[in-house]
């Protein structure tokens, strides 16, 4: 359900806009779609876990909410992140 730390460390330094970089909105988006992808995985096997479930829809919501910002701000952004992490939309 988590992510390892050696993935969270590698998708870090893909989307970091500089060194030490763990909060700008790329960072976050990238590890919340690592998260939601693995959760995705997860419910195929265990279709009643509506406790999992509610927390898959809270981070699907929020990354909405963070692509919304960054499309605000910066559109060539938004695109680029979108492009590099294959969502839709």
């Amino acid at each position: 359900m988590s992510i390892e730390a050696a993935r969270k460390a590698e998708l870090i330094k893909k989307f970091a806009q500089k060194d030490g970089d763990t909060g700008s909105p790329e960072v976050q988006v990238a590890i919340l779609s690592e998260r939601i992808s693995n959760l995705t995985e997860h419910f195929k096997g265990h279709k009643k876990d509506n406790h999992s479930r509610r927390g898959l829809l809270k981070m699907v919501s929020q990354r909405r909410r963070l692509l919304d910002y960054v499309k605000r701000t910066d559109e060539a952004r938004y695109k680029k992140l979108i492009e590099e992490l294959g969502l839709r939309r």
